[in-house]
């Protein structure tokens, strides 16, 4: 393959000023977070919305011992996770690292229903110089990636540089071309929630299409309640712009109970219209097959054991 000529980086023109945005009530939050995890899916409804899930999911592998047949299987298993007879939708996207890509794209073609999403700009930790991390970007959507999942600068935000993230996430965006963006906090480094609305502000108005909780790395990941101030930060922003920003909490969620819980604080916060993969996903990796056991009982009316589905 003909290597990619490396562009000179050019930092945008930036009139960045720190967004004024609303303080968190730490308590409210954390107890109508706690709410939706109280309320009553059954039957049709139940099995409807653990489909809906897994159309929403982005099967992930990011280890060190990846290689090219475990992203085939990990394609595959997004492609068709379940049994024909389960009518169960494909997974929105594969998420791998950036050399793993072509792979990816090798096995599920053009016009796959999954799209392909890699982590870059110095996954998990974001420590590396701009220029390296844009062309990372662009090698892996010149490889066939579909998405970008970035990972901010969390030294830069803690130490207050918020114009260097602004400007970073906006010179990543214009690296992504064609494909969608998602911007990784790291909501477990932010300390508080006030962090995480900051940085949620900046990253929409950097032109993020997604804002995502977390690499799945560090503890915590994604929670209830940090999810909850990123859905509002989405809800005030379409309010004051009309633009719809997606929303990816990864890392944690593990049961269709949590997933369920989720889709309902969606909905209560942000409406319909974010039901869908467009704008929801979950990075999900032991999620997977939980979802597929409820929805085997639902159908079969009997539960079936981890051991009857393929490792995720």
């Amino acid at each position: 393959m003909k290597a990619l000529a490396a562009a000179p980086f050019r930092a945008p023109h930036s009139a960045f000023r720190v967004p004024i945005v609303p303080t968190v009530d730490q308590i409210m939050a954390e107890e109508r977070a706690a709410s939706f995890t109280k309320r009553s899916i059954k039957t049709s409804a139940k099995l409807a919305g653990l489909k809906l899930a897994m159309s929403m999911m982005d099967l992930t592998t990011l280890e060190g011992k990846d290689t090219p047949g475990k992203v085939a299987y990990l394609c595959r298993k997004a492609l068709a996770p379940a049994e024909p007879r389960f009518d169960v939708p494909p997974c929105a996207a594969v998420c791998v690292y950036p050399n793993m890509v072509r792979h990816a794209r090798k096995l599920l073609g053009a016009d796959s229903p999954v799209h392909i999403a890699a982590v870059a700009t110095g996954f998990p930790s974001g420590q590396y110089p701009l220029p390296t991390k844009l062309a990372e970007v662009r090698r892996a959507v010149a490889d066939g990636a579909d998405e970008i999942d970035m990972v901010i600068d969390r030294c830069a935000f803690l130490t207050g540089d918020h114009a260097k993230v602004h400007d970073e996430i906006a010179a990543t965006k214009q690296a992504c071309g064609p494909a969608h963006l998602k911007v990784i906090f790291e909501t477990g480094e932010l300390v508080t929630y006030d962090n995480v609305r900051l940085a949620s502000q900046i990253a929409m108005e950097a032109g993020a299409d997604f804002i995502k909780t977390s690499t799945g790395k560090v503890t915590p990941a994604a929670t209830m309640p940090v999810t909850l101030v990123m859905l509002e930060a989405i809800r005030d922003h379409f309010f004051a712009t009309g633009v719809r920003i997606g929303m990816k909490p990864a890392g944690g969620i593990r049961t269709s109970k949590q997933a369920l819980a989720y889709l309902v604080m969606v909905k209560e916060t942000l409406g319909d219209d974010w039901l869908t993969p467009d704008l929801f996903r979950f990075g999900a990796s032991t999620l997977v097959n939980d979802v597929l056991m409820q929805i085997a009982k639902l159908v079969d009316g009997r539960y079936q054991g981890p051991d009857y589905f393929s490792l995720p």
